[in-house]
């Protein structure tokens, strides 16, 4: 059977629901495309960090990525669920700060930070600002002698550590734009420069290997490489890092061709890298700071799609569109990524036809999934994607001048509106005639 995401069930009518909810019910109040996101998914893939850390018996912080998927519900979730939250951007912390996170718990990523999104995290007293270059060693000491304040840090290192996946979601090569180089020296430069200025208060090292990796070897090379340069620092400058952070990058099950491995057990190895290497080198062990983002929030969102034309080419193929596409799901144009579907109606209908799912955008490449057989289908049915949750809504775009999806929460039986959809005067409020 296709892959249906854990969290999806059949209620007595034979439809799908999730978190209790009849998706054909929620395509009904909400419209469509909708993206919905079974909570309690969410909460099970955090508490499986924290008991995956818990049971190593090691110091340790969970900082959700939420480039994955950022909205004020989310942010305020991330804060029930006593987690950090990293950002990127100025929008980023704007909304964390309104969904309610504490500032302190919040870490600053970024690879160009402007001098506005620097100030505006030193004045809502944003707990860690992670650097990146030396251009930002040199604009964020001048606005904390402006200011008179001081900030933790951490140092964003490019390990030379070629992942698994996709080129454009890999980042911890050395030729990659984040990151200080660490075999050319740029690494060892940086550290100087920070540990000269006193308004910085530099409590360890980053790196990211990159995303949807599900091998474990990179995550032990990187914890190896990351352990290896802190002992030499230590020998070198006399410094002893309080935290090392591995980023993110966790791989989840997007069809049946994946195959993650469970949290618990990739941290243990990853747990058991760097113990051994503290163990080698006589250090004491950092704490271990994660960032996941995609493993949290991917699986347990499903998009919502109402089925309109087809074609059909004798010989060629058959071409089922549905009332999104690229606008809310950019991954299959731009990764290639794969995916699975069914009628929410019933989602264990078997095949009985072979077309490419498509959406209604002006692109012959705005295919969700290739030559994908499926039930017979008629306009107005709902199909339902699963594991949409991450990069989905966070890339969406007015393309064509469509308006980016509705998201709902779901939990417990009921569904909750947290993200309404644009309408077109939406689309049209910042410009002017």
């Amino acid at each position: 059977m296709k892959f249906m995401g854990n969290n999806i069930t059949t209620n007595q009518d034979g439809h799908l629901t999730i978190g209790g909810v009849d998706t054909l019910q929620i395509a009904k109040e909400f419209g469509t495309p909708t993206i919905v996101y079974d909570v309690s998914k969410i909460k099970e893939q955090i508490n499986a960090f924290k008991t995956g850390f818990e049971t190593q018996g090691v110091k340790y912080h969970v900082s959700y990525a939420s480039k994955a998927f950022s909205s004020l519900a989310m942010y305020k979730l991330i804060s029930e669920m006593n987690i950090g939250s990293d950002v990127v951007s100025g929008g980023e912390l704007y909304a964390a700060l309104k969904g309610g996170l504490n500032p302190k718990e919040i870490e600053f990523h970024g690879n160009n930070k402007s001098r506005q999104e620097l100030e505006m995290a030193i004045d809502n007293g944003v707990g860690y600002i992670i650097i990146d270059n030396f251009y930002e060693i040199e604009l964020l000491g001048e606005i904390l002698d402006e200011k008179q304040a001081n900030v933790d840090v951490l140092l964003r290192l490019a390990p030379g550590i070629h992942a698994e996946t996709h080129d454009y979601i890999s980042t911890g090569q050395e030729k990659s734009k984040f990151g200080f180089d660490i075999k050319s020296g740029q690494a060892d430069m940086a550290l100087k420069q920070v540990l000269d200025n006193n308004r910085f208060n530099l409590i360890g090292i980053h790196a990211h290997i990159g995303s949807q990796i599900f091998a474990t070897d990179g995550f032990v090379q990187e914890a190896n490489k990351l352990m290896d340069v802190l002992n030499e620092w230590q020998q070198k400058y006399d410094f002893s890092a309080k935290v090392v952070n591995l980023g993110g990058g966790f791989g989840i099950r997007y069809t049946d061709d994946d195959n993650p491995l469970a949290i618990q057990e990739f941290i243990k190895i990853i747990v058991d890298a760097l113990k051994s290497k503290s163990k080698e080198y006589g250090y004491d062990l950092p704490e271990i700071w994660v960032e996941p983002g995609r493993s949290i929030v991917g699986e347990a969102g499903t998009t919502l799609y109402t089925i309109g034309s087809r074609k059909d080419v004798k010989g060629v193929g058959s071409f089922v569109a549905v009332d999104g596409g690229m606008g809310d799901n950019i991954r299959p144009a731009l990764y290639q990524a794969k995916y699975d579907a069914y009628l929410a109606k019933d989602p264990t209908a078997k095949p009985q036809q072979n077309a490419s799912i498509v959406g209604k955008y002006c692109e012959s490449g705005d295919i969700l999934i290739k030559d994908y057989d499926l039930p017979m289908t008629k306009p107005g049915d709902v199909l339902a994607m699963p594991s949409t949750g991450a990069y989905g809504y966070v890339m969406a775009s007015n393309y064509n001048r469509n308006p980016k999806p509705a998201v709902v929460f779901v939990e417990d039986g009921k569904a909750r509106l947290v993200v309404k959809r644009e309408t077109y005067d939406d689309m049209l409020k910042n410009e002017i005639l």
